[in-house]
């Protein structure tokens, strides 16, 4: 199996007791319950909670990929690397951006079928982060703190700089929409993760554009009421002391993609995956 993370010995029993250690038995799981949304295709997703020998309880995610088309893996390798697979990705890309510093899931593991140059199956099993995602959490944290309250304006300052380490780290995340962020209050703070890393890449060139659609999703998907009142501080906070022209420049090139995803889901809505975080 490929890994990422210090997955430790109760993390990969608890893989080997529910028979994820190997692609056939990825495949073959049933248990736990399925998170995958209609028009996946070849992709399919399950959670589980497996005791392992020690009695101690993890949650885990499954994520599974089918055989794909030709086009699909000529793309993913362009930017990937020749033969790499999907669940290979993901397993990278959580392995590169935790070096790079940044909170998303902790263990990872997972397989491929030697067929075919990335043309057969792969699966990850992944363990789930604190907290719960900001699509489902963010509106009654800004209701039960107050919109203008110093707790919400601190979680803007958090999120902005999220996305600035990533940014900075060379990485854009594709998705980055509030389905892919979760938040875990504790201490009176608040801690975010990233999740969903299946899509993320380095960019070569074009970086302006890349990341401005990653805050453009991010923009979308928040709660309209904190948009209108942080959107502009967490922008401030992300660019630092960013020229006013600069700045200008990501404002009209993240209106016009926030605008451009509004069209896209009133033609096709967006069919979010379910996400592979939390307990």
């Amino acid at each position: 199996m490929n890994a990422a993370g210090d997955v430790g010995a109760a993390f990969l029993e608890a893989v080997c007791a529910a028979g994820l250690d190997t692609v056939e038995g990825a495949f073959a799981y049933d248990g736990g319950h399925d998170l995958t949304p209609p028009g996946m295709g070849h992709r399919e997703r399950r959670a589980a909670r497996v005791v392992d020998a020690r009695g101690e309880e993890h949650v885990l995610y499954v994520k599974r990929y089918g055989p794909e088309p030709l086009r699909m893996r000529l793309r993913r390798w362009l930017r990937h690397g020749w033969g790499a697979s999907p669940a290979g990705v993901e397993i990278a890309n959580i392995r590169r951006l935790r070096a790079a510093g940044m909170p998303t899931i902790a263990r990872a593991v997972g397989g491929q079928e030697p067929n075919g140059l990335g043309a057969g199956r792969s699966y990850v099993v992944l363990e789930a982060v604190p907290g719960e995602a900001l699509e489902q959490c963010g509106g009654p944290f800004v209701a039960a703190h107050g919109l203008r309250s110093a707790r919400v304006a601190a979680f803007t300052q958090a999120l902005a700089s999220l996305v600035r380490r990533l940014h900075r780290a060379g990485f854009v995340h594709r998705d980055l929409y509030a389905s892919h962020i979760f938040m875990h209050e504790s201490n009176g703070g608040v801690a975010l993760w990233l999740i969903d890393l299946a899509r993320a890449f380095a960019p070569r060139w074009r970086r302006f554009r890349w990341r401005v659609k990653d805050l453009a999703q991010l923009k979308y998907s928040m709660p309209p009421d904190w948009v209108a009142e942080h959107w502009d501080d967490l922008l401030a906070a992300y660019l630092g002391a960013e020229a006013a022209d600069r700045r200008r420049r990501y404002e009209r090139a993240i209106d016009r993609k926030v605008a451009a995803i509004a069209r896209h889901d009133r033609r096709r809505p967006r069919r979010l995956p379910q996400p592979t975080g939390a307990a």
